[in-house]
């Protein structure tokens, strides 16, 4: 069965955009944006640099995950970019072969910015509850902040504001503790 005209349409528009443009189908609606800003890029470089040797690689932690960098992901009728993204290793068992990655992941980290904040934490947000996501993170470069939450059954709920240059232990990566000062570009 081939997808509706006006998805065919969508999902054409999304596949002929500029490399420099980043494409989400979210609610019926392409929404681009511009590749982000140096602090944005860093303090989602630096975190995944934080977080995948003790819990992809297992060195000084758990293991147990697996990490992308702005994956592709197809959530239902929506295809949502994160900026960052991991699943635990039973929820990804091989390594896909294609762009777009159409199992949710466990956790999705956002890493906010003025053009893009209303629809991290709208739109995308629930996209992400309903499909199953269960950790999400807004991580603010600016402000020097992370925002952790947790869903149950599609419901978002507050697990705590981390600031600055403070050590933390944050769900569902709490096994480890990193100093959030590594984050924020200097």
């Amino acid at each position: 069965m081939s997808a509706p005209p006006r998805l065919r349409d969508l999902e054409q528009a999304l596949a002929d955009l500029p490399e420099n443009v980043v494409g989400e189908i979210l609610f019926g609606r392409l929404v681009t944006q511009p590749r982000p800003a140096w602090k944005h890029t860093r303090a989602a470089s630096k975190l995944g640099a934080v977080l995948t040797p003790g819990f992809e690689d297992a060195i000084g932690g758990p293991g147990g995950w697996i990490f992308a960098d702005e994956p592709e992901l197809q959530l239902g009728p929506h295809v949502v970019v994160p900026d960052l993204a991991a699943w635990r290793v039973d929820a990804l068992p091989l390594a896909p072969s294609v762009a777009r990655v159409d199992i949710a992941p466990d956790w999705v980290c956002e890493v906010l910015s003025p053009s893009t904040e209303h629809y991290d934490r709208n739109e995308k947000a629930l996209i992400y509850g309903a499909n199953g996501v269960g950790h999400l993170w807004f991580v603010d470069p600016i402000a020097e902040t992370i925002e952790a939450m947790r869903s149950e059954r599609g419901v978002w709920h507050d697990v705590g504001t981390f600031r600055g240059a403070s050590e933390a232990c944050i769900a569902p990566f709490e096994a480890m503790a990193f100093v959030m000062k590594r984050l924020w570009s200097r």
